[in-house]
């Protein structure tokens, strides 16, 4: 493997980190907070040990499978390391298990919380809270890749490794075009919703914290209520459409800017996913209007909000729903599993695996009555080759595999099995609140730091779409044979 290739851009990584992290300490010194040596301590360790990394010499430009895979790991883990000093520095948390946690949470747009009481931290930590959810919406990565090119570095392999979907349709020839459309469009989205949440009575501080974790799909709030804080309709729905939004394909708004209207409204996973929506949310309203709200206009809001949320993986309450009917929560339950669209920023297996294995499902039905029969699986107007069934299959089962050892994992510390499952779930699917212990109400704190560091796994396995991370510990990887 080419070493040199990977401890530069992991250093060039850090660079960009340390830049990053200009905008909390900017935030802390004009609202004279006491968290801003905390980030320029951190900026001075993470840029030198940037700078230190990126001269570190190379045999040569090129990225191969086996350089992709580990530039991508490793520098989400490198980013979270050194992204976890500031709440250390200012005192924020308690330890660096809850640290790393929190900072893990943040970069892969998560929104689990070990902090119980967010309304005493400095703004500078608000805001860096929110800013890792903005940043590793898209993917740190894709953002680097804008910049690789222009260093001599191409990006493709990274970007394989990075891209969210089973099939990664090419928006544009050239990937360091299709990066900088992919974040032209979330600049645009970004500055629309923290424009309506500026007019819906937000200050700018909190327009933009509320605005990055919806449109990052993360869910960090400023408030210990989170949403509910506000108990204002037109806050949640505004952010409720820019957490669907933000659930959506990408690659759809490229469409609609070239005015390739047929083909998004065809797209088989966009109509999927607004279907499951429109269902979850009529359900969940006609459920909690009948044993929770007496009014049905109350019922509608919170339970498109939650859906919103839930299956966008962003996080965000408006309702304690742990405290919501059995039904409405399996739904919710079941939401985070699904999680968004291929090519969002959400997390979970996403509806695009969910749709094909529907129709495989459907295909093995019909062989039993036509066992001869040659029937192909469709996406649209395009047969899916074996190699793409295969991988979509092997995915679903690696998530639930991981999802039943994370669970092992994490039982040792002895909570009851809602709390447990739905702890492992709401972290391997990058959701943030699980249901009992660790509802919209509660926090992750009272997890062992051991629970805490798998938990951590288990977002960044999520983020990175378990294939990525699985893969540097198989045997082919480590002989080098790729």
């Amino acid at each position: 493997m080419n070493y040199g290739i990977v401890t530069k851009l992991v250093g060039r990584i850090l660079i960009l980190e340390t830049i990053i992290l200009t905008f909390p300490l900017v935030i802390s010194l004009v609202y004279g907070q006491s968290d801003s040596n905390a980030f320029v301590i951190t900026m001075l360790i993470t840029g030198a040990v940037g700078i230190a990394l990126s001269l570190f010499p190379a045999k040569d430009n090129t990225i191969k499978v086996k350089e992709g895979l580990s530039i991508v790991s490793f520098s989400w883990i490198s980013m979270s390391l050194f992204g976890s000093l500031p709440f250390l520095f200012s005192g924020s948390v308690k330890s660096f298990a809850d640290a790393f946690f929190e900072t893990v949470s943040g970069f892969t747009t998560t929104g689990a919380t070990v902090i119980e009481n967010v309304e005493i931290l400095p703004y500078g930590i608000l805001f860096w809270r929110s800013l890792t959810h903005w940043f590793g919406g898209m993917g740190v990565l894709v953002l680097t890749i804008s910049i690789l090119p222009v260093l001599g570095v191409g990006g493709f392999q990274i970007f394989k490794a990075e891209s969210t979907g089973p099939v990664m349709d090419k928006i544009v020839p050239r990937i360091k075009d299709a990066a900088k459309i992919l974040y032209s469009i979330y600049l645009g989205i970004t500055l629309l919703g923290i424009f309506l949440l500026l007019v819906g009575g937000m200050s700018l501080f909190e327009a933009a914290v509320y605005t990055f974790g919806a449109v990052g799909t993360g869910g960090f709030a400023t408030k210990n209520l989170s949403v509910g804080a506000y108990n204002s309709v037109y806050i949640d729905i505004v952010l409720s459409l820019l957490m669907l939004v933000s659930g959506v394909n990408f690659s759809l708004y490229y469409a609609l800017h070239k005015k390739r209207w047929k083909e998004v409204s065809k797209d088989p996973e966009l109509r999927f996913y607004l279907g499951v929506v429109g269902i979850s949310v009529l359900l969940i309203a006609l459920n909690i209007f009948t044993n929770v709200y007496g009014s049905i206009w109350s019922a509608l809001r919170h339970s498109l909000f939650q859906v919103s949320s839930i299956i966008t993986t962003t996080g965000y309450s408006t309702a304690n729903f742990d405290q919501w009917p059995t039904f409405s929560k399996l739904i919710l339950f079941v939401l985070m599993f699904i999680g968004g669209c291929a090519g969002s920023t959400a997390g979970g297996i996403k509806h695009i695996r969910v749709v094909v294995l529907l129709k495989m499902i459907k295909r093995e039905i019909v062989r039993i009555f036509h066992p001869r029969a040659v029937i192909p699986v469709k996406l649209g107007q395009r047969s899916l080759p074996k190699e793409t069934l295969d991988s979509i299959c092997s995915f679903f089962i690696l998530f639930m595999v991981t999802f039943v050892l994370g669970m092992l994992l994490v039982s040792i510390d002895g909570f009851d099995l809602v709390t447990t499952s739905s702890a492992v779930a709401a972290t391997l699917g990058n959701i943030g609140p699980g249901l009992a212990a660790v509802g919209p109400a509660s926090t992750f704190s009272q997890f062992s730091d051991f629970s805490k560091f798998a938990l951590s796994g288990l977002m960044l396995l999520g983020r990175l779409e378990l294939f990525t991370l699985v893969a540097l510990f198989s045997s082919k990887f480590l002989k080098g044979d790729t």
